[in-house]
């Protein structure tokens, strides 16, 4: 009942131009194979090791008429499929029929996941469909992106704890940490979870229903309940990736540079390092193994829900803790300057 990777995670889109466009000219990913079916027509994208499955057409509707354009599915290879879904089911979860052959559970408000048979090949196609390579794309560009490194998830706050067991009890993913974080009257509570194998990491976030509404409930209302809040990519070097996917349209967070007054207080040392992040406007946080820097895109879909980061890791294993009050406030600012 151990998951190992994220094999891919799975868009459903109202409209398949804009959202490819926006992956392969702002982002970098690159268009490998197409699959089309009777009510539905997918295009896998690929970058580093991140697959991306976009997916339009009437099959989904009933999707996108409550949630809107989101991650709807997320592929999870297992040690043993059979005995993953049972402890799925056993933990509370939906069966769902098997999708091109394979089991799937439910996993938060309309998300799924696809259990997958860990592959045999690394570079192998989602297994079950009947793809066919893309024209004109005979291998995939190296890019910008490496994996993905997280996925964060925002759930009702009352049942937070109950996704935490969840996805321990029906994948092995234990707790890894957790935190709460207090911005004025508002407040979200949040628990990552992760995979033995350190591969597959989901983190938890919920608004605190003791407080007052704000962007998390916000989120909920939009997206028709829990889904997938932002899909974390690990880069190697994030300056000139922010740099470039900036010049090729893709729009991220401000931050102000009040901020960057403290981060010098905080990053002895690192003065002419600290003037790059103020001038592409990434954030920094430190832990005990190392630092990370990270930035976070706008949402490019009509109900602001998906959203996409970008994140360097140098040593540090965390999800900086800092950065969730300064990501937690640059959404916020952004959702009231939208109105």
């Amino acid at each position: 009942m151990t998951v190992h990777d994220m094999a891919h995670v799975e868009l459903y889109t109202s409209h398949a131009p804009s959202t490819i466009d926006y992956f392969v000219s702002g982002m970098g990913f690159t268009r490998v194979a197409d699959r089309v079916e009777a009510d539905r027509s997918s295009i896998l994208l690929r970058q580093g090791e991140t697959r991306l499955i976009v997916t339009s057409g009437r099959g989904i509707w009933k999707f996108l008429d409550q949630h809107g354009d989101g991650i709807a599915d997320i592929a999870l290879t297992c040690d043993d499929v059979a005995k993953t879904r049972d402890a799925a089911v056993a933990a509370g979860a939906e069966a769902f029929a098997p999708a091109h052959g394979n089991p799937v559970v439910s996993a938060f408000g309309g998300v799924t996941h696809t259990l997958l048979p860990r592959p045999s090949e690394p570079e192998a196609w989602p297994p079950g469909r009947a793809w066919e390579a893309a024209p004109q794309a005979p291998g995939v560009a190296a890019g910008r992106v490496r994996l993905l490194d997280h996925i964060a998830v925002c759930v009702e706050g009352s049942a937070l704890k109950d996704y935490a067991d969840y996805y321990d009890a029906a994948f092995g993913m234990s707790r890894y940490s957790s935190e709460y974080v207090a911005v004025g009257d508002q407040a979200m509570d949040s628990i990552v979870v992760r995979s033995e194998s350190g591969r597959v990491t989901f983190t938890l976030v919920a608004p605190d229903p003791t407080k007052s509404p704000g962007q998390l409930d916000a989120f909920l209302d939009r997206n028709g309940g829990p889904g997938v809040q932002h899909l974390a990519f690990l880069v190697d070097e994030i300056i000139p990736a922010v740099r470039e996917l900036r010049h090729q349209g893709v729009e991220f967070l401000s931050t102000p540079g009040t901020y960057y007054d403290m981060l010098a207080d905080r990053f002895t040392g690192m003065r002419e390092k600290i003037e790059e992040l103020r001038a592409t406007q990434i954030l920094a946080d430190r832990d005990e193994w190392g630092y990370l820097l990270q930035l976070f895109s706008r949402s490019p879909y009509e109900r602001n829900t998906l959203f996409f980061e970008l994140i360097q890791r140098q040593g540090s294993r965390g999800f900086g803790s800092a950065n969730i009050r300064a990501l937690y406030e640059a959404v916020e600012r952004d959702r009231l300057a939208a109105g």
